[in-house]
């Protein structure tokens, strides 16, 4: 017989991402209004060590929709990575009458979720990360916004650097993935794209497409270069050197982590808060919602996370074909 759950908790674990906040919301008012109860635990897995654990209420999300970043608060947490921390939040866990709970982050958010399931709270992972890196899902929350802050900015500095005939180096985040990379690659129309599960660091080959474009008649050379591959700053030095041409490089950082969330992370984040309040009303545990091929599914947290995903190779290609 499917275990009952009456009081729910909700954490937002790992990088932050807009659209958490869409999630949250949705947990709290769906939960509300199949009649359960609604904890929110801040700061993540610290937070739920430290027991900083509040009640929340439909009037506590109001006004958060458009919000980026997480009203819970989020922070990494090496204790909730051992045997006695996650055993410590389980105790946690059924001293406050969590009977179920919704975390809201990437893989190493899913592996702490994987452990609390285990440990007999019943447990539901929703993906949220920029970096749509986990293999599950099509999408994760946050990374439409993400790639738009990003697409937003390279259209910026593709204008003075037009004006200033430059090659420009600009880095974005995606520290294993290149996600953000590839698509802002293609959306900003970059002569280069550096992926870390591609580049093979050879920069002569940068170096001789950037002299020959300019041959062509080109007047600016944009390289996208992933936050994985990095040292942007010296490569625009080496490559100046090696070109003759004024090279500058751009980091747009933790910028693409805010923001107020896209139409669809708000959409999407709404639409998997509520299915996985959903999932713990029908008494599952140990999932992940997604969504793959048009529809928001569910897969078991050990499944999701063998699974492996790379940089789709026809994108690939598209992004250099294009950049002809």
């Amino acid at each position: 017989m499917a275990k009952e759950i009456n009081t729910i908790g909700v954490l937002t674990s790992g990088g932050d991402a807009p659209g958490m906040n869409a999630a949250i919301r949705a947990v709290v008012r769906e939960a509300i209004g199949k009649g359960k109860k609604v904890k929110g635990i801040k700061r993540g897995y610290a937070g739920l060590l430290q027991e900083e654990i509040i009640d929340m209420k439909p009037r506590n999300v109001s006004d958060t929709i458009q919000r980026g970043g997480t009203i819970l608060q989020t922070a990494r947490c090496l204790e909730f990575t051992t045997p006695e921390g996650q055993q410590l939040g389980a105790e946690v866990c059924r001293k406050h009458g969590i009977d179920g709970m919704i975390v809201v982050g990437g893989d190493g958010s899913f592996r702490g979720a994987q452990k609390l399931a285990s440990l007999g709270i019943n447990t539901i992972g929703i993906p949220g990360t920029i970096d749509l890196d986990i293999a599950c899902t099509e999408y994760t929350i946050g990374f439409d916004t993400a790639v738009n802050t990003a697409m937003e900015a390279i259209d910026k500095v593709r204008d003075t650097s037009t004006s200033h005939e430059r090659c420009s180096i600009i880095e974005v985040m995606g520290r294993g993935a290149g996600f953000i990379a590839l698509w802002t690659g293609i959306a900003n129309g970059a002569e280069d794209i550096l992926l870390p599960e591609r580049y093979d660091y050879d920069e002569q080959k940068l170096v001789n497409h950037i002299i020959e474009n300019r041959k062509r008649g080109k007047q600016h050379h944009i390289i996208i270069n992933a936050e994985g591959i990095g040292h942007s700053a010296s490569m625009a030095r080496r490559i100046e050197a090696a070109t003759g041409i004024e090279t500058r490089a751009t980091i747009l950082g933790h910028m693409q982590r805010g923001g107020s969330p896209t139409c669809k992370d708000r959409v999407y984040a709404s639409i998997m808060g509520a299915y996985a309040v959903d999932l713990l009303c029908q008494g599952k545990s140990n999932r992940v919602v997604a969504y793959r091929n048009g529809d928001y599914v569910d897969f078991d947290i050990d499944e999701a996370l063998a699974m492996q995903k790379g940089i789709p190779e026809y994108q690939f290609e598209v992004c250099k074909n294009l950049s002809i």
